[in-house]
């Protein structure tokens, strides 16, 4: 295993990077230097486990103010912080904590215990890094106020490649190497980590190293590249669209927790057409939770949701809003890291209407949410047809969506004659608010509410009409209409002739 091809790599995107001037083009660049970094983190960490498991790494000690340098690596975590609103802070007894310490190994610890932290502390809580003298022994500890962990866990928590079974409150994944290569490292300098934890009370890693003064004395610590770190960023709640009828694209709404996996399928969905205008407008949410939330609220025309993520995961998001009558027809596409078929079938078994495994690429993405919508699009006629038949249609029980049709046409049946009726009242008696409703219907017929309305009147005034059994002032007392010349001309808008003509 070697990691010389992605320094390659990374050397060539930051030479890039320099001379790249487009925004766009940029923002990729960034996007490989983030993941690159992160899986030449990861190979590096499994050198490191290898050179120890071989008794070859080297401890590199120097002698120094290692509080100051504790201060320096929780600096560079600031900027992490803040963009979690996470509070972090340092506190210690000592003025100073002169000792022998490797600067590159208690970065590898403090780094992984402090971003581990991070990444587990909910949106206002507190991280604290506390170092103290006892004894000839340092004693740092790392607590937060998350979500804790189970105790049958605890044991298990240092080992090569397990993950707590509480990555649903996690912000990012991880791999379950970063604790295993801080125990073995704190183990290669004397020391030892420990964990201690509480379920709702959040925990607290304790690192204990000896204290000694025999290696050369540097009056500055050694000084790596943190500053230089970047983080993502979220991106706003709606893509800007060059069309200037914006609302009548597509809404999909990204559930995703992970920025750059965000920002990967923005850059996919926000691809224009020919003319260069966007398809789509998209929202964001970064938990199921609030995934669940804006959903209600604003009922998209699709959905992408990732599988693992904090709060609530991708499945409790399929269920619930494949059994809430206000999004149930929405479609929905899950992506996860897991391409076995148990997980496959457990997502479509949820309700998911397409499935992606990660790595995806563009093409697939975008093919897929095309065909989904295009067959929203030939349901609209069928579902339309039914709701504005004089005959009763059959409802199927797999289908939610009859079922639903099916209720506001009765209610619409039920009250179409009364002329104080109209869109308020169909929204309070069915449950749902204005823009919920006006969305359903869009997308379950191409009809808005009102419309349903007014055509349901005018038809069973046709009807009337028809059979001769009303004038055509009494044809509009009898379906809810006031006035007879506003009817009248509503009436040769739908039917292209006058009612007087129908009566005939």
């Amino acid at each position: 295993m070697s990691s010389t091809p992605l320094t390659v790599i990374l050397g060539m995107g930051e030479q890039l990077s320099k001379v790249e001037t487009d925004t766009e083009k940029k923002s990729t660049l960034g996007l490989i230097k983030r993941n690159g970094e992160s899986l030449l983190r990861l190979i590096n960490q499994l050198l490191d486990l290898a050179k120890l498991e071989s008794n070859t790494l080297k401890i590199n000690y120097v002698q120094g103010d290692v509080l100051a340098y504790l201060k320096y690596i929780a600096e560079s975590l600031h900027s992490l912080a803040n963009s979690q609103n996470v509070m972090l802070r340092v506190e210690s007894d000592q003025p100073s904590i002169v000792m022998d310490y490797d600067a590159e190994r208690f970065l590898q610890i403090i780094h992984n215990l402090l971003s581990n932290a991070i990444k587990f502390t909910p949106s206002g809580g507190k991280v604290i890094l506390r170092a103290d003298l006892q004894d000839k022994w340092l004693h740092i500890s790392v607590s937060d106020s998350g979500p804790g962990i189970p105790a049958d866990e605890l044991p298990h928590l240092f080992e090569r490649f397990f993950q707590a079974q509480n990555q649903e409150h996690a912000k990012a994944s991880g791999t379950g190497i970063g604790l295993s290569l801080a125990s073995e490292l704190a183990k290669a300098m004397g020391g030892d980590i420990s964990v201690k934890s509480e379920l709702g009370a959040g925990s607290t890693f304790l690192v204990k190293l000896p204290v000694t003064s025999e290696a050369a004395f540097v009056n500055k610590s050694p000084q790596f590249d943190l500053q230089n770190q970047t983080f993502p960023t979220l991106p706003k709640s709606t893509v800007p669209a060059t069309s200037n009828d914006e609302s009548a694209l597509p809404q999909i709404l990204l559930i995703e927790d992970n920025p750059d996996v965000v920002e990967y399928l923005t850059a996919c969905l926000s691809q224009g057409d020919a003319t260069g205008a966007n398809q789509y407008r998209l929202n964001f949410a970064y938990n199921g939770e609030a995934g669940i939330e804006h959903a209600l609220e604003n009922v998209p025309d699709l959905i992408i949701s990732d599988v693992m993520m904090p709060v609530k995961d991708g499945f409790e998001v399929l269920k619930t809003l494949k059994n809430d009558e206000r999004t149930s027809h929405i479609p929905i596409i899950m992506l996860t890291a897991k391409a076995d078929v148990q997980s496959r079938l457990a997502g479509l078994q949820r309700g998911a209407d397409a499935y992606l495994s990660k790595p995806f690429h563009q093409e697939e993405l975008l093919l897929t949410v095309a065909n989904l919508l295009e067959n929203r699009k030939k349901l609209q006629l069928k579902y339309q047809q039914n709701v504005l038949s004089s005959a009763v249609p059959e409802i199927r029980a797999e289908d939610p969506e009859d079922g639903f049709l099916q209720k506001v046409r009765t209610i619409v049946d039920a009250n179409y004659q009364q002329d104080d009726f109209g869109l308020p009242q169909l929204c309070q008696k069915i449950g749902m608010s204005r823009s919920q409703l006006f969305r359903k219907m869009k997308a379950l017929t191409d009809l808005a509410p009102s419309d349903l309305i007014r055509t349901h009147r005018l038809n069973k005034a046709k009807a009337l009409l028809e059979s001769g059994a009303a004038n055509v002032a009494e044809a509009a007392w009898e379906v809810g209409f006031k006035d007879p010349s506003y009817f009248s001309k509503l009436y040769q808008e739908e039917f292209g002739e006058a009612p007087s003509t129908t009566r005939k």
